[in-house]
Parts: C-alpha cells; structure tokens; sequence
C-alpha cells in the first residue's frame, strides 16, 4: 500500500473507529433519538445481538487505532494490526447487513453505515494485496 493510500485509509480508519466508540457510548446513555432505533429495537433478543457486536467493534477500534499509532512510529506490525482491523470491519458489517436482509428490514438509516463497513474495508484490502504481490515480483 502507497503512503497516499495509506493515508486515505487512516482517515477511513480513525473515522470507523471513533464512530464506533461513539456509536457505542450513545448505546450506553440510551440517546439514539426513537425515530433512528431500528425494529423492535427493545426486544431482548435483539438488544443482544446488538450488544454481541460490542467485542468485535471495540476491538475493530482497538486494532485500528494501535495500527495508526504503530504506522507512526515505524514499527511494522502495523501492517498485520491494519489487515485485521480491516477484515473484523468487514465481519460486522457483513453480519449487520445479513441479518438485515434475513429481517427483510431495509432502513437506509442502518443499512448505509454497515455497508460502509462491508465495502472499505475490501477495498483498501485489494490494494494492499495488489501492491505486496508487487512487491514480491508476482505480477
């Protein structure tokens, strides 16, 4: 991946992450406006999916921000930390999105973000995939 790409990403990155956090402390404060809760929002069963996401996501913020700050530093496994915040990113949006499609729930407020979430992350993935094949005389 090109510094410029890297670049890009880390904006990506540090918005998903902060996103996260945020998204996560409104969660917790019970202030998501009731015009912006998704169907039955209250139901226990989907209060727990929800809030089974709540590992990943950290984690996803956790891995992310680290990399960003290893990137800093020099220090390399901020490549590794980078592709598994990436891949995790993928995995919760594509299991929001799955699960809104089995609920045949289609409410653009919930499906863009998590689209969001689906589709950068393959994005950045192919050019770092496509530039280390590159880079090891592959293509």
């Amino acid at each position: 991946m090109t510094d410029r790409n890297f670049k890009i990403l880390r904006v990506f990155m540090l918005l998903n992450d902060i996103f996260f956090i945020l998204y996560w402390s409104v969660t917790v404060m019970h202030l998501i406006p009731e015009e912006f809760l998704y169907k039955d929002y209250n139901n226990p069963i989907l209060v727990t999916w929800n809030w089974s996401f709540f590992a990943l996501d950290m984690f996803i913020s956790l891995t992310g921000i680290t990399s960003i700050i290893l990137n800093k530093l020099k220090i390399e496994i901020w490549k590794q930390l980078t592709v598994i915040s990436l891949t995790l990113t993928f995995c919760s949006g594509l299991q929001a999105i799955s699960f809104w499609a089995i609920q045949q729930d289609f409410d653009l407020v919930w499906w863009i973000p998590n689209l969001f979430l689906l589709v950068y992350p393959i994005v950045f993935m192919f050019k770092y995939f496509s530039n280390e094949r590159v880079k090891a005389g592959k293509v």
